[in-house]
């Protein structure tokens, strides 16, 4: 199998390289993202594998089924960047459904113990001799409510995290897991009642901007927001005026709305246009990382290795387990 690899980063060579030669597979590694202006790249080759900020749109689709593609390796969880219906009885999509939920949880909590107690600013304070408390004060997560917004895997690993701290969790998910020793409500309720809002679920028509100005409006004065799964489950414009209107403890932000073009590049010598994106840099308590919630040795392995047994199932005939279709897009 010949395989178009779509923005490529060096550490994604560590494992792919390797192991591609393992399966006998042929790589052709491509720095370019994909999108409408390199899909021609993918001319003469068996699959295209893309991550979370390339996209395949019904266009790109066409494109690909008439250079005889045959599939879209997804190295990631999520596929709302693919028209899955588009793709229907022409391209088959396999996906990584789950890599190290643990990984993307515990940066969750990372991320809102930063932003709770301001570690950062500390860091950069001492290195030049500032021993100076003020403006570092936090407060204990011990008996707060921690709300989870999506109990698959990861949410269920954040859970586990949330109730190491002594956290009570309410949770919210349109399919409930009643294993889980968790009370579900609403995500009216769960906005009203929480001290910490978590989101682990996908991007769907459903979730996309679940966190708007009505939600933020019952959320509780000084209430965390962390996002480590897709920027467009939050109205950034809603939360920049409850920012402004200090309705927010603290906000930690893996991910972005309009990302693609910044995440994951070196931007430093260049103007950001994004006005929204530079407006949530200048918050003393927001805190904005590059999509890295993934980002550990375990994590990564497992990805190169699901994303290649894939590939190895597709091409020996085998059951595509990981295989996504309209049922699922719906």
């Amino acid at each position: 199998m010949r395989i178009a690899f779509y923005g490529t980063k060096p550490y994604d060579k560590i494992w792919f390289e390797p192991m591609g030669k393992d399966y006998g597979f042929e790589i052709h590694f491509i720095e370019l993202p994909c999108n409408e202006d390199t899909i021609f790249l993918a001319n003469g080759y068996d699959a295209i594998c893309i991550f979370v900020n390339d996209y395949v749109n019904a266009a790109m689709i066409e494109k690909l089924y008439d250079m005889k593609v045959k599939a879209i390796l997804l190295r990631s969880a999520g596929f709302n960047n693919v028209d899955v219906k588009a793709a229907e009885d022409k391209i088959i999509i396999l996906r990584v459904p789950s890599y190290s939920p643990e990984a993307v949880a515990e940066f969750a909590m990372a991320m809102l113990l930063t932003v709770n107690r301001f570690t950062h600013k500390a860091y950069n304070r001492t290195r030049d001799f500032n021993m100076s408390l003020n403006g570092l004060m936090g407060t204990d997560l011990n008996h707060k409510v921690a709300g989870i917004i999506g109990t698959g895997k990861i949410g269920q690993a954040m859970i586990n995290i949330c109730k190491g701290f002594s956290m009570q969790v309410l949770a919210y998910d349109p399919f409930p897991n009643h294993n889980l020793d968790v009370e579900y409500v609403s995500v009216e309720e769960l906005a009203k009642r929480s001290d910490v809002i978590s989101l682990h679920c996908p991007l769907t028509s459903d979730t996309e901007h679940i966190i708007n100005k009505d939600t933020i409006s019952l959320m509780k004065r000084g209430v965390f927001l962390i996002n480590t799964s897709r920027g467009r489950l939050i109205e950034t414009e809603a939360v920049i005026e409850g920012l402004r209107e200090g309705r927010f403890g603290g906000v930690g932000l893996d991910v972005y709305e309009e990302e693609e073009g910044v995440f994951y590049e070196d931007r430093s010598n260049d103007i950001i246009t994004d006005d929204n994106l530079a407006r949530l840099m200048t918050f003393p308590n927001v805190l904005v990382t590059s999509h890295m919630g993934f980002f550990t040795q375990e994590a990564m392995q497992a990805i190169a290795v699901e994303t290649l047994e894939n590939a190895y199932a597709l091409e020996n005939g085998l059951p595509l387990v990981n295989r996504v279709g309209v049922e699922a897009a719906n």
